[in-house]
């Protein structure tokens, strides 16, 4: 245990047992997937110290969440810094699923009662909205849509979601705030631990380069993105009633064999498929499976604009 590692678990029991929680002992087994659970009433901590978060593994996060379903606790990773630098304060950060947070958020959090505000996730950092609020100040003082989406820069597919309850970025939610007057921004739990919660920071966990550029853009115009680990298509993107089977591929020289496998899976499912590409190519489409460049999806405005190039180029391919 390196001795920051060691300095950092002192501190946290400390903070832990000021704050009233029934601690566990310390212990000296090397290669144990968490350093302490505290229970305080009802609540129940699962805690990993770490010096450097990129140090946790999937194998200790897999178990971290067993334990958190099984105990009906809270996982919890605490850390001093990661590759990129020191952890931010008042940012939640993840790792295959997990909450990660600094020692100056644990502490306030856990002593002060201050949650932290922003979360770190593909694309950036976000914040939560309350969307039911949104939603009421628009309609009381008669605000379009189209009028808050010209406000905040996005489309205004984007602005049903955020009263939806889907997070925003700092940029978009600072604009909405000042434009409606209204504190809009919600504070985070970190120890709000669902399963659901889990798959979805996993999920884009696995993901770097176009792959996370593409779903990204597609969440800003309104999709709702499931990326898939162990399918031949990369996520499923649903807007209303139409669901997408989404390829992502940067190597040009596997883009029709992935076309080819998720075109045939599309046609058995009677789902539409597409295949989002890194530059420009003499082919639209691939058996029946259209190709969408990064450029194109970055200048769609909205929803509808991806779905008309799907339909423009099947269309081409039948006639």
């Amino acid at each position: 245990m390196t001795g920051k590692r060691e300095e950092l678990l002192t501190h946290l029991r400390e903070k832990l047992a000021k704050s009233g929680f029934f601690i566990s002992d310390p212990h000296s087994i090397r290669s144990i997937s968490f350093d302490i659970i505290a229970r305080r009433d009802k609540q129940l901590l699962i805690i990993k110290a770490l010096s450097n978060i990129d140090s946790l593994s999937p194998e200790d996060a897999e178990e971290l969440r067993i334990l958190a379903t099984t105990l009906n606790g809270s996982p919890m990773v605490i850390g001093l810094h990661s590759g990129a630098g020191k952890l931010e304060d008042g940012i939640l950060y993840s790792r295959f699923g997990i909450p990660i947070i600094s020692e100056s958020t644990f502490h306030e959090h856990i002593l002060e009662g201050v949650p932290p505000f922003v979360y770190a996730a593909p694309g950036g950092l976000y914040v939560r909205l309350d969307g039911e609020l949104i939603r009421r100040v628009r309609e009381e003082r008669n605000i379009s849509l189209g009028m808050l989406a010209e406000i905040a820069g996005v489309s205004r597919k984007a602005i049903q979601m955020y009263e939806s309850g889907m997070g925003a970025m700092i940029d978009i939610a600072a604009r909405l705030e000042q434009f409606l007057n209204e504190p809009i921004v919600v504070p985070l739990n970190p120890f709000s631990y669902t399963s659901e919660v889990a798959r979805t920071l996993k999920s884009f966990d696995e993901f770097k380069g176009l792959n996370r550029d593409v779903f990204e853009m597609l969440r800003e115009i309104g999709y709702s993105v499931t990326p898939t680990i162990r399918c031949p298509f990369d996520a499923l993107a649903s807007e209303r009633d139409l669901l997408l089977l989404t390829g992502v591929e940067e190597d040009p020289r596997m883009t029709a064999r992935k076309a080819r496998v998720v075109g045939n899976i599309s046609r058995v499912t009677e789902r539409k498929s597409v295949i989002f590409v890194q530059k420009e190519t003499s082919v639209e489409a691939i058996e029946g499976t259209p190709l969408i460049t990064r450029d194109e999806l970055r200048r769609a405005d909205d929803a509808d604009d991806v779905l008309e190039l799907i339909l423009q180029r099947e269309k081409r391919r039948k006639t």
